[in-house]
């Protein structure tokens, strides 16, 4: 047998069991596959926003506690006076002042603090942006009560004077985290933005508010928290809300009618922090979801 065949079948034997690398093509230009190729897995499902948790235990959570406070009240044995602090429907207007207080004064911190944000983030208005949080520093470094006492003595007693001390009280959350959420976008971003064509006003709605609402809503739902509890000072300034039911049941000493106004603040602050985290979890845009 000649050498020649011999190093002719050591190489169609080698040629038998060596394996071709993927993307490899033979001399007539067609592609080797491998015959035992493994599926690719299935893309992952897309996890679900809103689980039956997030939806279902701070509700039930709530209610049991409002279904235990009123079980008690019903069942104790309350004198002339405590009566007096709760009838009629006294608990229930209270209730509703105190939400009609957070609303309104939300309502004006998101008018004035997500605008003059954005506004001190465009080109010549960033110089001012520094003298701006210092002011609105100064506003929520002030105790709320002291706030609220100079502006009844300016503004007199009533609900507006309580809405305006919780506009100022709240607007620093919401104005910093909308000044810091633009500031945070990657230039390069905004500047391929506008490399196709898009306006400053198209690139602001459509690049740089999606890219910062997890920030901003952040800083809206603090606001809404504080002004929950910044709303029960409104007493002292003749804006009604829960804050009568407390002050009233300290200066009587009924621990009854101290106790569920305290309970009633603290369910409406729960309430309206998870009210909040349903809307940020909802308008947050897929892409910026924390995995």
């Amino acid at each position: 047998m000649s050498p020649s065949s011999e190093s002719g079948r050591e190489r169609s034997g080698r040629g038998a069991t060596e394996t071709r690398p993927p993307g490899e093509h033979d001399v007539r230009g067609h592609a080797f596959h491998d015959e035992e190729t493994e599926p690719s897995p299935p893309p992952a499902a897309p996890a679900r926003r809103f689980t039956w948790r997030k939806l279902v235990v701070m509700p039930v959570v709530l209610a049991l506690v409002l279904v235990a406070v009123y079980l008690w009240i019903t069942n104790a044995d309350l004198d002339t006076i405590a009566e007096n602090s709760l009838a009629g429907d006294t608990v229930e207007l209270r209730w509703w002042q105190h939400v009609r207080l957070t609303a309104i004064s939300t309502f004006w911190v998101l008018i004035i603090a997500i605008p003059l944000g954005i506004a001190l983030t465009r080109r010549g208005l960033t110089r001012a942006a520094p003298v701006v949080t210092a002011i609105a520093n100064i506003g929520q470094a002030t105790p709320a009560i002291g706030l609220l006492a100079l502006l009844v003595i300016w503004l007199g007693i009533g609900p507006s004077t309580a809405i305006v001390g919780m506009v100022i009280y709240a607007v620093l959350p919401v104005f910093s985290n909308t000044v810091a959420g633009l500031r945070a976008i990657d230039p390069t971003l905004v500047e391929a933005a506008r490399g196709i064509g898009m306006s400053g006003t198209g690139t602001l709605a459509k690049v740089e508010l999606p890219l910062a609402v997890p920030l901003i809503l952040a800083g809206v739902r603090t606001a809404l928290v504080l002004n929950v509890g910044t709303a029960t000072l409104a007493t002292f300034g003749g804006g009604g809300g829960l804050g009568d039911l407390i002050t009233s049941g300290i200066q009587t000493q009924r621990m009854p009618v101290l106790v569920l106004g305290s309970v009633l603040t603290v369910v409406l602050a729960l309430l309206v922090d998870w009210l909040a985290s349903l809307v940020e979890l909802w308008l947050t845009p897929r892409g910026l979801e924390a995995p």
